[in-house]
């Protein structure tokens, strides 16, 4: 495994683990899953030097907290427990209770990284941040970090909290790319990291998907499998294929190695079993030579995707 020093927050995995999915009945969580196979990914992922675990307040409406504290048991002092709080009235106070919950059912009387889950566009975060403020000055968590933040945005956290956010957890791979341009570059020069959610673009960059095969369930609502963009997507993933022979991988592991590649960059894959989990810690031990980082940079950057709307009235007219 390879890792980033970050301040506050110490050694960070640069492949970490996803729990979003453990309290959501959509991605197969029921009872069972959590007491057994929730428990046997956490284990391995320790085991493999994983030390980045996210997880969020609305995920399974604090059954994804609950989970990953059992999972974890002691360990959960000795890792980097990362929770959100979603910005509704995202007032100081309220900021702070919110905290205190998420710490209870995670059993932290300190959260490593405590993120706001999304911009409000009605709160400024000269507002939000006092409440991070009381959170640090109190000791209850050891950063704080944002998610789904312009750059500009990020910035202005920045000035309202007093110090560094230190992350900034965002869409980002090689599918969607946009992070390249500017939140990248701002968290290598600044030191501070970029958390990639959605790394595999939820299983397109594994290359099994194409326009007469195309997903069910949660995926096929994803505008990325509609069937436009699922022939617009052939060239990169041609050079997801190459890249992954030349180095005896899989496609979707080289996704994660191009990531990888980037200063500053975290990744935060799910995983539905150990298996899973194994094959996306492995993506840490690929180097890509600057050729084949290159190359695939081309390619996300020459995918230029249509819109959800062109993306719905494809569907309908397959329909009719």
């Amino acid at each position: 495994m390879k890792y980033l020093e970050v301040p506050g927050l110490g050694q960070v995995s640069r492949v970490g683990l996803g729990t979003w999915q453990f309290g959501s009945r959509e991605w197969g969580y029921g009872d069972e899953y959590a007491s057994g196979g929730a428990i046997d990914i956490v284990a391995r992922a320790r085991e493999l030097g994983v030390t980045l675990f996210d997880t969020a307040e609305v995920y399974g409406f604090g059954k994804s907290e609950r989970i990953l504290t059992e999972a974890l048991g002691s360990d959960r002092n000795e890792v980097v427990v990362a929770s959100k709080v979603m910005p509704i009235a995202p007032f100081p106070r309220v900021v702070v209770n919110r905290a205190h919950g998420s710490a209870r059912r995670l059993k932290l009387a300190r959260m490593p990284l405590y993120q706001v889950h999304q911009p409000n566009p009605l709160v400024p975060d000269s507002v939000i941040m006092r409440g991070m403020r009381t959170l640090l000055d109190d000791g209850r968590i050891g950063a704080v970090g944002v998610s789904n933040y312009s750059l500009d945005r990020w910035r202005k956290a920045d000035a309202a909290l007093g110090e560094p956010v230190i992350s900034n957890q965002v869409q980002f791979s090689l599918a969607v790319p946009a992070p390249l341009d500017d939140l990248v570059p701002f968290a290598e020069k600044e030191n501070r990291i970029v958390i990639a959610y959605s790394p595999l673009a939820q299983g397109l960059l594994g290359g099994k998907y194409d326009a007469d095969h195309r997903p069910g369930g949660v995926r096929a609502a994803n505008p990325l499998f509609g069937t436009e963009n699922l022939r617009r997507i052939v060239p990169l993933l041609d050079v997801l294929r190459e890249v992954a022979a030349a180095h005896d991988a899989k496609p979707a592991q080289i996704a994660l190695a191009w990531l990888l590649g980037l200063p500053q960059v975290v990744v935060i894959p799910g995983a539905s079993s150990v298996e899973q989990l194994e094959f996306n810690a492995a993506a840490a031990d690929l180097s890509l030579t600057d050729e084949e980082q290159s190359a695939l940079t081309d390619a996300a950057r020459a995918f230029h995707p249509v819109s959800a709307g062109r993306t719905l009235l494809d569907s309908v007219r397959a329909r009719f």
